[in-house]
C-alpha cells in the first residue's frame, strides 16, 4: 500500500506519486493544476494545511486517499 502522511508537502507527494494531483483536485485542492503552483506554494504546503485553507474536512480527505489505495501515516509529534 502506498502511504501517505498528511504533514508532507504537496510537492513531495506529487512527486512520489504523480496520479495524485488528479484525485486531489477532485478532492477540492484545485489550485494545484495552476502552472508552478507545485513549485512555489506545494514546497511548503502540506496535506493538512491545504485542507485547513481550501475548507476541505481532513476525515473526508483520508476516507478518499484511503478508497484509493492509499495508508494514512501521521507525525507522533
Amino acid at each position: 500500500m502506498k502511504e501517505i502522511n498528511l504533514d508532507q508537502t504537496l510537492s513531495s507527494i506529487v512527486s512520489q506519486y504523480p496520479e495524485l494531483i488528479d484525485l486531489l483536485y477532485d478532492i477540492g485542492f484545485t489550485q494545484i493544476k495552476v502552472p508552478g503552483m507545485l513549485q512555489t506554494a506545494g514546497r511548503f504546503m502540506t496535506l493538512r494545511s491545504g485542507c485547513e485553507l481550501r475548507k476541505i474536512d481532513i476525515n473526508q480527505l483520508s476516507i478518499k486517499l484511503k478508497e484509493n489505495g492509499y495508508e494514512i501515516k501521521e507525525d507522533s509529534n
